[in-house]
């Protein structure tokens, strides 16, 4: 994408010093000039993909959003658990109310069963959002569940830190979180954890955000002495081979040069 905007930089670049020589000159260029029609054409084709770019962007940041609305008028009419249920199984997820061994799951049409809609009075102990768009808007939904003692938010990619800042609601209850395979979860989300004091299981595997996935196991522990931490290995971070610094090398010098283009 770099790569792209510095070229139709250049391109706008030269169209523009046509322009100028041309304000400068007694003679006109010739309008069939071969080079400035290749310019023209070549400045709509990246308008055009920017606005195609910016359009799916739009179209995704829109889906997310009617995805994670406050479903204030199924609490006020049906009670926050039945708004919670339903909720999670719009967006694709399941769940298992305390006291039962059923979950409730959409089936692969996303179509699902109604049958929550009998037992308003049941709270959700187990959620399960595998891969799906929640964000800290739509936590707003779920967070009446208290007891809520497991919480799976595997490969959800819009999930980051502040939707975990807003996970202490649950400090009291929740034993079980799966934060693997999220994209925007960084350190300081991480930190937010420190108020889950009964959390007794924490995954944090493949968070690419993680520079030192090494020292932050560390960290966890530290922070949630009774809790076991999967997914970062002690020395990752931490013990540098060539390898690894050759990596990062590497690494840093791509950032520098998509900075400066």
């Amino acid at each position: 994408m770099a790569v792209s905007v510095s070229l139709k930089r250049h391109c706008l670049a030269l169209t523009n010093l046509h322009v100028v020589r041309r304000g400068f000159t007694s003679s006109p260029l010739p309008p069939s000039s071969v080079l400035n029609k290749f310019l023209l054409l070549l400045n709509q084709y990246f308008h055009g993909v920017e606005h195609l770019i910016s359009w799916n962007s739009w179209m995704r940041n829109r889906v997310v959003r009617q995805k994670n609305v406050f479903y204030g008028y199924t609490q006020k009419n049906f009670g926050v658990n039945v708004a919670a249920a339903y909720y999670i199984l719009g967006l694709g997820g399941s769940f298992r109310f305390k006291g039962q061994s059923e979950w409730f799951r959409p089936d692969p049409r996303g179509k699902f069963s109604f049958d929550f809609l009998n037992t308003p009075e049941l709270t959700i102990e187990e959620i399960d959002l595998n891969r799906t768009l929640i964000n800290h808007s739509g936590l707003e939904n779920i967070v009446s569940q208290e007891g809520l003692r497991s919480l799976s938010l595997q490969g959800c990619v819009e999930v980051d830190d502040w939707l975990l800042a807003h996970l202490h609601v649950f400090g009291e209850n929740l034993q079980e979180l799966d934060l693997s395979h999220c994209p925007r979860i960084t350190e300081g989300g991480l930190a937010a954890l420190q108020h889950l004091r009964k959390l007794r299981r924490l995954d944090v595997s493949s968070l690419p955000r993680l520079k030192n996935p090494g020292l932050v196991q560390i960290l966890l522990e530290e922070m949630l002495p009774h809790c076991e931490i999967t997914g970062a290995a002690y020395e990752q971070g931490l013990i540098y081979t060539e390898e690894s610094k050759t990596a990062e090398l590497q690494r840093h010098s791509k950032e520098t040069q998509m900075e400066k283009l």
